[in-house]
């Protein structure tokens, strides 16, 4: 293909060196010449291990052009990279001033090209940026329409620096964000032969998708250190710990828990988490991340019970109580939470389980839930159907197919259903919806 970058900083002066090597003619473009003169002596700008030997390649194989002049550069190609700088303001924020300009000579670019031209945005930008800020900009000045007479796509890199061209070559996944199919099609052509899989979604999710997955790294780095910090408090060796921890596949290093749901409960995970800041206090040990754990959850039980109160009605029907699907025990189960707290607002309440029968709760899950809620026989029902029939807001908290079922087949067009498990096929319910968090 031919295929025009701009901004030769780090992402763009690999992916020229790269895309040249594998055969593609490259048309470099930057406002610093002093960039554009080193590329063209063979040598890039930027240090990395093995930039310097695949750049020299790339030029020397002649598939490499560079210039200031965007119209040139569009004129001469079928795709452009975006890959400028969006930096941080103090606020925060990202300064897009960089991508806003050239999103303009973008446009005055396309205004002069007569054929259909694929614009890929490389850049990080935060969500909504593409078809908020880029694409308007783009149509502007080009005075064409975005999915018709020229393509728009974000595709976030995943390139890390001291091993980019590893990375490159080898990437987790290549996702792409395309508002048409002709887009789409050329970058799988062009990168569709990596190994990995190749996904196109649409633009917003691929814009999320970068963030998250920094955001999930930082995470991580956090959390191991974190868990350094205690464990050097009580003499243990953090490397055996979290060598340990990630010798779990099954859960701890896998999908698991990574799903947008309902908040953590149970009998474990809270009574654990608190045990744990407990000992790091004891040890004058600050856990800023993990401290934060349990407020958080408690946000994300606020954030439904909030969804719950904007219906403005009084009559609300909840299938589930126990802390997952599956199980009678009610310690901590967010579920028990929420009634609680739906009762303080003067609900009138009723609840199905088919896994809590009071008769046969005793000990701890017993103690626990009197405590809670001594009246809690008046609000149990004995079907989900019985729920159904009460509530104008009926919250699903189990997942188990055949109760699914019975709510799509029961939901009345004025009801409202908050699903905290993921439904499938919700397009089937007749009344209104909402998943907790999507």
């Amino acid at each position: 293909m031919n295929i025009s970058i701009f901004g030769l900083g780090y992402v763009g002066a690999v992916s020229l060196a790269c895309l040249a090597r594998d055969g593609h003619q490259v048309v470099g473009v930057d406002i610093d010449q002093t960039k554009l003169d080193l590329i063209a002596s063979g040598k890039p700008p930027i240090v990395e291990e093995g930039i310097q030997e695949t750049m020299a390649t790339a030029v020397n194989s002649g598939r490499v052009t560079v210039t200031t002049n965007c119209t040139e550069a569009i004129s001469a190609t079928q795709m452009s990279f975006v890959c400028v700088g969006t930096p941080s303001r103090k606020n925060g924020d990202q300064d897009l001033g960089a991508i806003e300009r050239l999103s303009a000579e973008i446009g005055e670019g396309l205004k002069q090209k007569s054929g259909f031209h694929t614009v890929v945005i490389r850049s990080t930008v935060r969500p909504g940026t593409v078809m908020k800020t880029i694409e308007p900009l783009i149509e502007k000045h080009s005075g064409k329409r975005s999915g018709e007479e020229f393509g728009l796509c974000f595709q976030p890199e995943f390139l890390r620096e001291g091993s980019s061209i590893r990375d490159y070559d080898n990437p987790p996944m290549t996702i792409v964000g395309c508002n048409n199919e002709t887009s789409a099609r050329l970058l799988e052509d062009l990168f569709g032969q990596l190994p990995c899989k190749f996904i196109s979604t649409d633009i917003g999710t691929a814009e999320c998708l970068k963030y998250a997955c920094n955001a999930f790294h930082a995470l991580k780095i956090t959390f191991a250190n974190e868990i350094g910090r205690v464990t050097q408090s009580l003499d243990v060796d953090s490397r055996k710990v979290m060598e340990l921890v990630c010798e779990d596949r099954q859960l701890n290093i896998s999908t698991a828990y990574l799903r947008p749901g309902f908040a953590f409960g149970g009998s474990c995970l809270p009574k654990d988490l608190r045990a744990l800041l407990h000992v790091a206090r004891e040890n004058d040990v600050e856990l800023p991340m993990l401290a934060g754990m349990l407020p958080s959850n408690e946000t994300h039980i606020r954030h439904t019970l909030d969804m719950v109160l904007a219906q403005n009605t009084r009559s609300v029907g909840m299938i589930g109580l126990s802390f997952k699907s599956g199980t009678d025990d009610l310690r901590e189960s967010p579920l028990l939470t929420m009634a609680e707290s739906l009762i303080g607002k003067g609900m009138q309440l009723r609840i199905y389980d088919p896994e809590v029968n009071l008769a046969r709760l005793m000990g701890a899950n017993k103690r626990y839930l009197e405590e809670s809620i001594p009246h809690i026989a008046e609000l149990m029902c004995a079907s989900s159907a019985e729920v159904m029939a009460h509530g104008d807001v009926i919250i699903v908290g189990l997942g188990g197919q055949e109760i699914l079922d019975e709510v799509k087949n029961r939901a009345r067009e004025n009801q409202y259903v908050i699903d905290l498990v993921g439904m499938k096929d919700v397009e089937q319910l007749p009344c209104g919806y909402s998943g907790v968090c999507w």
